[in-house]
């Protein structure tokens, strides 16, 4: 399964941005803290359960800044994936958007295909109120 999220103008600095979430301490941030719980998290690693479902870890797998960076989730998720996060310098600012590379069965896709677009919109949302400040 593959999901991309709507891309939005960032209003900073490719450099700035990449710097922001390169640091996974900062996706906490990026999440609507109203469903997150159990935070834990360092430069490279986070952590934290869903309301409702399931503890999804993740890791920095590749940083090819200041244009992309990999995400990885660990063992605790409930399924393999890849999250990708697409940063480029355009007039007014950085296009910011993620895509999602998923190994889930064909009735699991069908469960959590729409959550999971709604939050990678979320976030691309987010990381655009965090520098409109």
């Amino acid at each position: 399964m593959k999901i991309e999220s709507k891309k939005v103008i960032v209003p900073a600095d490719v450099n700035e941005v990449f710097a922001y979430v390169e640091d996974l301490n900062n996706f906490k941030s990026l999440l609507p803290l109203d469903r997150i719980s159990d935070w834990d998290s360092n430069n490279d690693f986070c952590t934290f359960k869903v309301q409702g479902t399931a503890t999804i870890d993740l890791h920095v797998e590749e940083k090819n800044g200041p244009n992309n960076l990999v995400l990885k989730s660990g063992e605790k998720s409930p399924f393999p994936f890849t999250l990708e996060i697409f940063l480029n310098q355009v007039e007014g600012g950085t296009e910011a958007y993620q895509k999602v590379n998923a190994s889930v069965n064909p009735f699991l896709k069908m469960m959590v295909e729409k959550p999971l677009t709604n939050l990678f919109d979320f976030i691309a949302d987010r990381l655009t109120a965090v520098f409109s400040k």
